[in-house]
């Protein structure tokens, strides 16, 4: 079983910086990829950023250039280093997990956390 912490969330002025942090605990050998995504009130979730387990990253159009997304493997923490944060970017994010187990696909989230960006 996975469990996915994330951290890091708050109330930022535009144009400030935010590092969100999600931490995994139990075994994640062999996962797939990980990531982040944010879902805002009437919105549809979205991916901001994604780490696949050999190294590659990515990130959207949306946020690219602003937004940053690495893993400290030893510490078994994914990070989203956000910067040049816009009032669109309020929104609650979560860390996910995918990994396939046996037949299945399985995918891990976290609770969130709560990031606003207002002046």
């Amino acid at each position: 079983q996975v469990q996915l912490v994330e951290s890091g969330g708050g109330l930022v002025q535009p144009g400030g910086s935010l590092r969100l942090s999600c931490a995994a605990s139990g075994s994640i050998s062999g996962f797939s990829f990980m990531g982040w995504s944010r879902q805002s009130p009437g919105k549809q979730r979205e991916s901001v950023g994604l780490l696949w387990s050999n190294g590659p990253t990515s990130v959207p159009d949306s946020v690219k250039g602003r937004f940053t997304i690495w893993r400290d493997s030893s510490k078994n923490t994914v990070y989203l280093q956000m910067n040049n944060l816009k009032p669109e970017d309020t929104a609650t994010y979560y860390c996910s997990l995918s990994r396939r187990e046996g037949a299945e696909v399985k995918q891990y989230w976290g609770q969130g956390t709560q990031v606003t960006v207002s002046s």
